[in-house]
């Protein structure tokens, strides 16, 4: 099959919501979708694909004939390109009640792992959404639990039934703050201080990262809690309207912490080119959600193989018209700049 046939197949089971688009830019399900979508205009989702479109790569073929190497290392562990699947949580939800959450959690777990990157996994109102991830996790391979930002205890429940199922990276979507339902728990849930963050990455006690940061400000912020690294990400404009592309605010947080520690980047990327723009512009690695969705979708495990696979074959090609034979090398002189 190829990356088409498999959206297409999943045509058939999505739904009715989400449209598995040929191109997924936000157009077609705008702010209709509860999860992985957009609140307000729904125009977020498709500003983050459209910034990335609009980034522009400098093709340079006079350059050694050498192997070209996508692989990339996270916190010890080694990918075959720098791509992780986002976490989605209560994909029945969002996507259409065709998959449980345990049978989409291990589709997801297991293709990452057989395509050789990883997934993160979702959390949500129902405990059942990030036990599905953590079994996973624990049954088909290497996974980052995320978690959202409970009461502390909650969290560190959450915390202590990943790291039993083999968890050795963690991440929090601080920006789920903004979601009504954790407003409403008793304790309450939501945004979290410097100092409360700094206890929860203590308690952890693996390489933790925060997920939905999307100013300088925020990523020293990060910094100072002891985060190891960061995903710039606005949730697809899922909990604020009206913010900017990440691709726009990545390279002020690349300036600000780059040096100090990882930083990936979520939203509208979707091809290997993109994950070559993401890392001209100084990101580390990428995440991408919705594709894999569909992908799990329309051919299970094997669908996320050949999207890799699509992926992969993108991000070396671009890589050798660019003159680049290795992550390091891809730089911001591989991206046109109209203004010089």
């Amino acid at each position: 099959m190829t990356f088409q046939e498999v959206i297409a197949a999943a045509r058939g089971h999505v739904g009715p919501v989400c449209k598995a688009c040929p191109v997924c830019d936000g157009s077609g399900c705008k702010n209709t979708i509860p999860g992985p979508g957009a609140k307000g205009t729904g125009s977020v989702s498709r500003r983050n694909y459209q910034a990335w479109q609009d980034i522009l790569v400098n093709m340079d073929t006079i350059a050694p004939m050498e192997p070209v190497d996508t692989s990339y290392t996270l916190f010890g562990h080694t990918f075959k390109i720098p791509v992780f699947a986002a976490p989605i949580g209560a994909v029945h939800n969002h996507y259409g009640d065709e998959l449980t959450e345990e049978v989409y959690d291990n589709a997801l777990v297991k293709g990452c792992q057989d395509a050789g990157i990883a997934a993160f996994t979702g959390d949500g109102l129902a405990d059942s959404f990030f036990i599905a991830g953590c079994e996973a996790m624990a049954q088909s391979g290497f996974a980052i639990p995320t978690v959202k930002p409970w009461s502390r205890d909650l969290i560190f429940q959450k915390i202590d039934y990943a790291k039993s199922k083999g968890a050795k990276i963690m991440a929090m979507d601080v920006d789920a703050a903004g979601l009504p339902f954790l407003k409403n728990m008793n304790p309450p849930s939501g945004s979290k201080s410097i100092p409360e963050l700094r206890e929860i990455i203590e308690y952890a006690g693996v390489p933790f990262i925060l997920k939905g940061i999307m100013t300088p400000k925020g990523a020293m912020k990060a910094l100072e809690a002891g985060a190891s690294g960061i995903i710039v990400s606005n949730h697809g404009g899922r909990v604020l309207d009206q913010t900017p592309a990440t691709a726009t605010v990545l390279p002020a947080i690349v300036d600000a912490v780059g040096k100090d520690m990882t930083i990936l980047v979520d939203g509208g990327i979707r091809t290997g080119v993109d994950v070559f723009k993401a890392l001209a512009l100084g990101a580390d690695a990428v995440l991408i959600g919705r594709p894999f969705v569909t992908s799990v979708y329309g051919a299970g495990s094997e669908g996320i193989g050949i999207y890799v696979q699509k992926l992969a074959g993108e991000l070396r090609d671009t890589m050798e018209m660019c003159g680049v034979h290795k992550l390091s090398e891809i730089t911001g002189d591989c991206l046109w700049n109209s203004g010089k």
